[in-house]
């Protein structure tokens, strides 16, 4: 059964205030070839809406084609069938309004933390010949500053700055992995698995420091992650896919509900009744056995009282 998410209208001064999408996925579907004559499907009969300034969390099993999502958003994969479209603009190449976090973070290992983090923007500003033009070292002075502001906002020191990819730990590669994205302002951020391999301290203080981050900036964040806890606690929508089956004509989302929010740290949530509910609902639907339609309804109080989670 797929719980279709409600659609959100804010009213600013007793008007309604229209917000625009910003990804939307019509009839998207995603095969190979696996010989001869036979495909393998991944993703089908997908169409999804995400309004911009949405934190959409995705969760689901393995294979289930959550990173085949954020590649297809990001451009670097295109669909079988269907349209792709991104801030009004079909998809058909590797888009840059879209920031990117592998699971795995690709940093320079010749380049200092804080070049990392330049080096995008540097590049995309002027490219090699521009960096002759005598604008392009007012530039470069204010990027470091921005770099070196995104640095401490993520929690890494000044000290840190001029460090290489092998002095620092996997949680500090990460966050500037993180901070590589946001230097570029990007409308929408992808992130992959972006904390599992980090140990439970270091993802905590990330998790936080997202949230923060998004909420001062409000990009349009798509979030693929398998830890139902984090999903609940940084989402503003949780969609969980389930993986392809020709038996299920109606497509690859199983739910897709909207998810409570509250002003309370992530520790006092966790230890939170009702989130402890809804956590584990949602790791049955995710990663157990799918419940009656009457239970799911059941459920929805929960996330209408949002305030209390």
């Amino acid at each position: 059964m797929v719980l279709a998410a409600q659609a959100v209208e804010e009213i600013v001064f007793g008007e309604m205030k229209i917000v625009p999408t910003e990804i939307s996925l019509r009839d998207v579907c995603v095969s190979y070839a696996t010989g001869g004559s036979t495909r393998k499907t991944v993703i089908s009969n997908l169409s999804l809406d995400i309004e911009a300034g949405e934190f959409v969390v995705v969760l689901g099993e393995t294979g289930c084609g959550k990173s085949t999502l954020l590649r297809l958003v990001l451009g670097q994969e295109f669909p079988t069938t269907g349209t792709l479209v991104v801030d009004g603009k079909r998809v058909n190449r590797i888009d840059a309004r879209c920031g990117y976090v592998p699971q795995k973070y690709g940093l320079f290992p010749d380049r200092t933390m804080i070049e990392n983090v330049m080096y995008g923007p540097e590049n995309a500003y002027c490219g090699w010949l521009g960096r002759l033009l005598p604008s392009f070292w007012g530039f470069r002075k204010k990027l470091r500053r921005d770099a070196e502001s995104i640095l401490i906002r993520m929690g890494l020191r000044a000290a840190d700055m001029k460090k290489y990819p092998h002095q620092l730990s996997g949680g500090m590669q990460q966050r500037v992995a993180i901070a590589q994205a946001l230097i570029m302002s990007p409308p929408v951020l992808l992130m992959d698995e972006a904390f599992s391999a980090l140990d439970p301290a270091t993802r905590g203080s990330l998790q936080q420091q997202l949230k923060e981050v998004w909420q001062e900036s409000k990009p349009t964040v798509l979030f693929v992650t398998h830890n139902t806890a984090e999903a609940l606690l940084l989402g503003t929508r949780l969609i969980i896919m389930r993986p392809h089956n020709d038996a299920r004509p109606e497509g690859n989302v199983l739910l897709d509900m909207k998810l409570p929010q509250s002003s309370d740290s992530i520790a006092t949530r966790l230890q939170s009744k009702e989130f402890q509910e809804l956590k584990e609902f949602v790791e049955l639907q995710a990663f157990g056995a799918t419940k009656e339609s009457e239970d799911i309804q059941s459920m929805q109080g929960i996330y209408e009282r949002g305030e209390s989670l």
